[in-house]
């Protein structure tokens, strides 16, 4: 994706304030200074000021210059090493399906409302009623094509060419959802009673597909920076076959880890050796908040990995589309969703198409990958202000979630019910592994600002967990 001037600025002195070139509380370079160093306008400069300034990481002192503001001072949650690398059956717990029916999967709050929406979401709201009143009769009496429409998946092409996977419109599969095409990927590339590997600590979407589908699940270590571990996966296979492995490289829930390139490749390499179907789950990749990253399936060479994504979570949740790209896979795939879907919904793409045609998303996620950096730094800020400073937390690059490791005698799922009294909706680590591991770690959420009823939510919870 094309980086304006300015953005690269800003890109340049985030990286310098990460690496302690300027440490909190010291002054930056005047905008002359800066100016001259990048050789571009003071404009420019002071563009790229405002996406720092913005974003949390400096300050504007009148008449003095800008600062950096202070840097989080935390620790990463614990990895679980050494995880026992055994197949095990899943079974869901009752409070997973309480959660999932009260809506609560990214919200503390559910019942507080809601802000107004944005512009570039009345934007699309307006496509799809114009989409709806288009041929309602031809839309009425025939069914979409299994594939979905030529022209969402030609969009979705070109959104992934911009960050150099190169595919074909053909390649891909539009689908409900992410998780749809989640199930799918798992249906066409395993049989009840194989062993699938997955990043621990674990979606728990994954962990209720494998569910019902009786596969067993092999845990396979993950920190909360660099994600899931190669080297753990290939500790697995030399002692169990592994028919798939479901990832999530960037930006994975809860842990909000991102795979570097060099683990990326050896995951890879291992699935080319031993015959591993990877399931890409690339929901997030869209919420970064540096520069986006090219999924893992830009490295295939055997047309192994099945790339699965949504507009579930960068868009609307609303939007029940999604897409696959399921490599040598793929003609089985639309077969089974003939099967299991037979169509998608006309009207949702068509409007889908022409708000992607004319560049809706993209400034959409320029917006809101903005907000929700802002929204994370208010949820740490909260969690710092009300919490105690024993509770580790991930700082995540993207994505929606933090991952927080509380004191070690508290098992966060004992107090669901007494949250729940407040109106809180807790979501326990113990959801996230299918072993038994995360009893005293959470999942919180910053999809929405941690302000007014959220902040005092936040307050209210630490209490309950910390009488």
């Amino acid at each position: 994706m094309k980086k304006y001037q300015y953005q690269q600025i800003a890109i340049d002195l985030e990286k310098k304030i990460a690496g302690k070139q300027w440490v909190s509380g010291e002054k930056l370079p005047s905008i002359r200074q800066l100016s001259e160093q990048y050789q571009l306008s003071k404009n420019t400069v002071i563009h790229a000021l405002y996406e720092l300034e913005a974003a949390g990481l400096i300050e504007a002192r009148p008449k003095t210059g800008y600062f950096v503001t202070t840097v989080f001072q935390h620790k990463e949650p614990s990895r679980l090493a050494p995880l026992t690398l055994t197949p095990t059956a899943v079974s869901m717990p009752v409070l997973f399906y309480d959660i999932m029916q009260r809506g609560a999967a990214f919200d503390i709050l559910p019942n507080s409302p809601d802000s107004a929406p944005s512009n570039h979401l009345l934007s699309l709201n307006r496509q799809f009623n114009k989409a709806q009143r288009n041929s309602p009769q031809r839309k009425a009496m025939h069914y979409d094509s299994p594939m979905g429409s030529p022209a969402l998946r030609f969009q979705i092409k070109e959104h992934y060419r911009a960050i150099g996977l190169h595919l074909s419109e053909d390649d891909f599969c539009i689908t409900v959802g992410c998780q749809n095409a989640l199930f799918l990927a798992l249906m066409v590339s395993c049989q009840p009673g194989d062993n699938v590997a997955v990043e621990s600590p674990a979606f728990y979407g994954v962990l209720q597909l494998l569910e019902q589908l009786q596969l067993k699940v092999i845990e396979i270590s993950s920190s909360t920076t660099d994600g899931f571990n190669s080297q753990e996966l290939e500790k697995a296979l030399q002692k169990w076959p592994i028919r798939a492995c479901v990832v999530t490289p960037a930006f994975a829930t809860p842990s909000g880890a991102s795979m570097p390139i060099d683990q990326q490749q050896k995951l890879i390499n291992l699935a080319n050796e031993h015959d591993i179907t990877v399931i890409e789950d690339d929901i997030y990749g869209d919420l970064c908040f540096g520069e986006r990253t090219r999924p893992i399936k830009a490295l295939d060479t055997q047309e192994r990995v099945i790339l699965c994504s949504s507009f579930s979570k960068s868009l609307s949740r609303d939007i029940r589309l999604g897409w696959i790209a399921g490599g040598r896979w793929h003609a089985k795939i639309i077969r089974l969703k003939l099967v299991t879907q037979l169509a998608s919904n006309q009207s949702s793409q068509e409007g889908l198409v022409e708000f992607m045609a004319e560049g809706h998303y993209r400034r959409h996620l320029h917006f809101y990958r903005q907000i929700l950096k802002r929204q994370r730094d208010q949820l740490i800020l909260c969690l710092r202000k009300y919490w105690p400073q024993s509770i580790r937390f991930s700082i995540p690059q993207g994505g929606l979630v933090i991952w927080v490791q509380v004191d070690q005698d508290i098992d966060t799922a004992t107090f669901y019910q007494q949250a729940l009294a407040e109106e809180i909706v807790l979501t326990p680590g113990a959801l996230f592994s299918a072993c038994g591991y995360y009893k005293n770690y959470l999942r919180l959420s910053f999809a929405h600002p941690t302000v007014g009823n959220r902040e005092k939510a936040i307050r209210k919870l630490g209490k309950i967990l910390w009488p």
